[in-house]
């Protein structure tokens, strides 16, 4: 086990938080959690992901994934936690301008005009799909699929389906569960277990993330990390264990009249990891009238938007800062006259002004009455973001107990389901 936190919390522009007053809280939140003594407690197989699916089904997801990229292109149908966290992850590790195997998104929204863009970007195409949904009955993925399907099984024949649509689902009898042995699938399990929030180190998200061409044993090797560090029973304290610094930050910030937590980084890499983490901990904290509304702010692009805002406006918000300390090695260069004033940057590397912008506006925030929390990472590989996803999983789990709501249940999004099915059938 490394002893060393690969991610590492500044708090020193939380000062006006009492971070002691909460610990005690924290610490038995945490200690919810392990003992499995909280609601919801039979939903917590995500804590033991990394280390827990064989070895076997890591490699067959591995040729899955090499079978789909000789194909044109990956589908993956699905909403919520059965896309964001592959989404997260691609990502973060794509190159933005080098143009990988593609890997597209159906069943996140019901945009026709979407649709209909896609099914022109897959006229004639050999594609795979991957639908996941524990029920197979959620109206936007369903839709999607049904789209899908309509393609695929007008142009090939039984044997060609079962080679190009995988069900990644639960193992109880379910309807996609039934589609699938009916038409002799491929399949993957999703773990009885695990919250679809909570589920991107499943195969889940590990089918997508290999399919794009991502390490995904870096990725679970920094997750373990993650894990065996964050759960070490003696690592009881806020000094020593990051995942409940930031679990009693959030609750300090909370009982000191903060509604709103938004998470900031300076990479569009990191852009969609935001929103994985808002659905994360937006679906675990919201209910009962409480939790911090999750939002998300891309530096230094949204100073020249929200900077206001955030810096003079209602004293409602605490913020979470994603630094990178490593990044490519591009200086500015000098150019001829100093036409902007900027001359004192010549040589200085990009990264370097990009990081003392985001302390610069993490001060400046703080002195406005902005609570900061900056975390830093050593750089955005796989290890890195597998290690990240976990801490951000377990600290979730930690800061819902200790808030007093249950972390894996999600009553207003099936209140909306329910409705929207009843009028829809009328």
């Amino acid at each position: 086990m490394n002893d060393t936190p690969l991610l590492t919390l500044d708090l020193s522009h939380a000062s006006t938080l009492d971070l002691g007053a909460v610990e005690a809280e924290v610490r038995r939140a945490r200690e919810t959690l392990e003992t499995g003594t909280g609601p919801g407690a039979g939903m917590r197989g995500w804590l033991d992901l990394p280390r827990r699916q064989p070895p076997a089904e890591i490699a067959r997801i591995r040729a899955l994934a090499e079978r789909i990229r000789g194909l044109d292109a990956l589908v993956v149908v699905g909403i919520g936690g059965s896309y964001l966290g592959a989404a997260a992850v691609m990502g973060a590790l794509a190159d933005p301008f080098e143009a990988g195997f593609p890997v597209l998104f159906a069943g996140h929204h019901l945009d026709a005009g979407y649709y209909a863009a896609l099914a022109r970007r897959l006229a004639g195409k050999r594609y795979a799909v991957n639908v996941i949904s524990k029920s197979g009955g959620t109206t936007e993925p369903s839709v999607a699929f049904r789209l899908l399907w309509n393609d695929l099984s007008s142009r090939f024949g039984a044997a060609d389906l079962a080679r190009l649509v995988v069900a990644t689902t639960g193992a109880r009898p379910s309807g996609l569960k039934r589609f699938q042995e009916e038409h002799g699938l491929e399949m993957l399990e999703v773990p009885e277990d695990v919250g679809g929030r909570f589920s991107v180190l499943s195969p889940v998200g590990l089918l997508p993330i290999a399919a794009a061409g991502c390490d995904v044993d870096a990725l679970l090797d920094g997750a373990r990390e993650a894990m065996e560090l964050l759960r070490d029973p003696g690592r009881r304290d806020l000094a020593s264990n990051p995942a409940l610094a930031y679990a009693a930050f959030r609750l300090a910030a909370y009982r000191a009249g903060k509604k709103i937590e938004v998470l900031a980084s300076s990479t569009p890499r990191l852009e969609l990891l935001a929103e994985w983490w808002k659905q994360l901990y937006g679906e675990s904290e919201g209910k009962g009238g409480k939790g911090l509304f999750p939002a998300a702010m891309s530096l230094t692009t949204d100073l020249h938007s929200l900077g206001q805002w955030m810096q003079d406006g209602e004293r409602i918000v605490c913020e979470t800062a994603l630094d990178v300390v490593e990044d490519a090695p591009l200086a500015v260069p000098r150019i001829a006259g100093d036409i902007d004033g900027l001359s004192y940057l010549d040589g200085v590397p990009i990264h370097h002004v990009d990081r003392t912008a985001m302390h610069a506006t993490l001060a400046a925030h703080a002195d406005g009455g902005v609570p900061a929390l900056r975390m830093e990472l050593p750089r955005i590989d796989a290890r890195a973001i597998g290690w990240l996803l976990y801490f951000f999983e377990y600290a979730c789990g930690v800061s819902a107990y200790a808030l007093g709501v249950n972390p894996f249940d999600q009553p207003g999004v099936e209140a909306y389901k329910k409705n929207m099915k009843a009028m829809l059938a009328k």
